[in-house]
Order: structure tokens, then sequence, then C-alpha cells
């Protein structure tokens, strides 16, 4: 198994970079933010070697090797992409649970990665844009209006691509920030306000693409990405202006 643990937007050359390690029954399980990467490593390596995974969990680097663990149980899901039964999830499963780690298998891991993205695109934007975190955000009734309209903009996307999202996902996901830790911020959220390269093409960014590719409106969504391109383009180098 390979693990990918990069940013989103850093899948693609990791795939690249890994030919070298898939062998005719090597299976490779994505966990980034965002509903792309299986697809993604799929067009380099081949469908067959590719899960669909997630994880859940609020966490940051704070040193080399550090990492702390800020909120959540962490745990993994993951799937065949054609949510098949299969005796490579189980083997995994039973391993990463051996291992010490919560880890399910949901009945559909499409639903499942867009239930996460749901959730972790609204909050991130509006987190970004706003910079408060996570008590701030839900606790103003103006952000909290937003982000809910954010959220359902995705449900809508999901609805046209044919994904079974529960119908409470929104109220689902307005649950998940009410559990956050008041100070919680997201990984893209830090990434911006770091001026680093973030996920940004890869959560709201993708939000925006994928309604526009199934004409789905997503006018907050598009606001959020909008607001945060000038700062993305910079951390990149791609612009250069003073703050």
């Amino acid at each position: 198994m390979v693990i990918v643990g990069v940013k989103a937007w850093q899948v693609i050359d990791a795939a690249r970079a890994m030919r070298p390690l898939i062998g005719a029954d090597t299976v490779v399980l994505p966990l980034q933010n965002g509903v792309e990467a299986s697809e993604q490593l799929s067009s380099i390596l081949g469908e067959e070697h590719v899960l669909g995974g997630l994880c859940r969990i609020v966490s940051y680097l704070a040193g080399p090797g550090h990492i702390r663990h800020a909120g959540f149980e962490p745990s993994i899901a993951l799937g065949e992409l054609n949510n098949r039964s299969s005796a490579r999830v189980e083997r995994l499963r039973e391993v990463l649970a051996k291992a010490g780690v919560v880890v399910e298998v949901p009945p559909d891991i499409h639903s499942a990665l867009w239930s996460k993205f749901l959730f972790i695109s609204a909050y991130s934007g509006f987190g970004a844009v706003s910079q408060a975190p996570a008590g701030v955000l839900r606790h103003l009734s103006q952000t909290r209006s937003l982000m809910e309209r954010a959220m359902q903009e995705i449900y809508a996307v999901a609805q046209a691509k044919a994904i079974r999202l529960p119908a409470d996902a929104v109220a689902q996901a307005l649950a998940t920030l009410d559990k956050l830790p008041e100070n919680a911020t997201s990984s893209l959220q830090r990434d911006v306000l770091a001026d680093r390269p973030s996920e940004l093409e890869a959560q709201t960014g993708a939000v925006v693409r994928l309604g526009a590719a199934v004409n789905v409106n997503t006018p907050v969504n598009g606001f959020i990405y909008d607001s945060l391109l000038a700062l993305e383009l910079k951390a990149r180098g791609e612009l250069s202006f003073p703050q």
C-alpha cells in the first residue's frame, strides 16, 4: 500500500514520482481534502491501483516530525471506487485497525468524500476570508448563514453529479462545525494566512469548476474563490504586491 499524504495540489507530481513503487498488487490510498485525488492518481497509475479515501482530524505541523492533534478522534475511511467489497480493502482495514487506527469502509466512498468536501470547503473558505476561528464563524449569524448557503451549493453540485449524499448532509456539516474547538482553524486557512500555497483550487475552486461543468450556479463559493485568488497567486509567486 502507498498512502498519499501530500497536499491536494501536490497529488499529480506525487503520482508521477511513485510510479516505480507500483507493482501488480500495489494499492494506492489518497487521504486528501477534496474529491479529485483518486481520479488524478488513476489517470497516471491506472484505476485498478487506486482506492477512494479520506481522513478526519484537526491537526497541524508543530515542528519537524511533530504533528499536533487539535480536535476530532482521528479516523480513516476507504473503499473501492466502484463501491464493491474486496479482499484488499478488508485486508487494509484489518492492518490499519491492528495498528490502532479507527477505520471505516462506508457503503459509498463517493458519498463519504463529498460529505467531507461539503463541510471542509465551506469552513476553510470562510475561515480564510474572515481570518476567524471556528467559534467565531459559527456564532456570528452572518457567517453561519453564508457557510450554510455555500454548503447548499455544494450539495446541489453533488446532486447534479449523481452523488448520493444524505438529505441532511448540510445539517450534519453544521453539526460538525459546532463540535470543533473554539479556536480551530483549517489547514487552508493557516496556509493562506502564512502566505503559503494552499488547497484553494482543490476545495473552493473545485466547487466552482465542477458546478460550472454541470450547470449549477455557485455564487457564494465563487465569491470565496475570487476573494482568495490574489493571495493564492502571490503565495505561488505568480503575483507580487505588498501586504
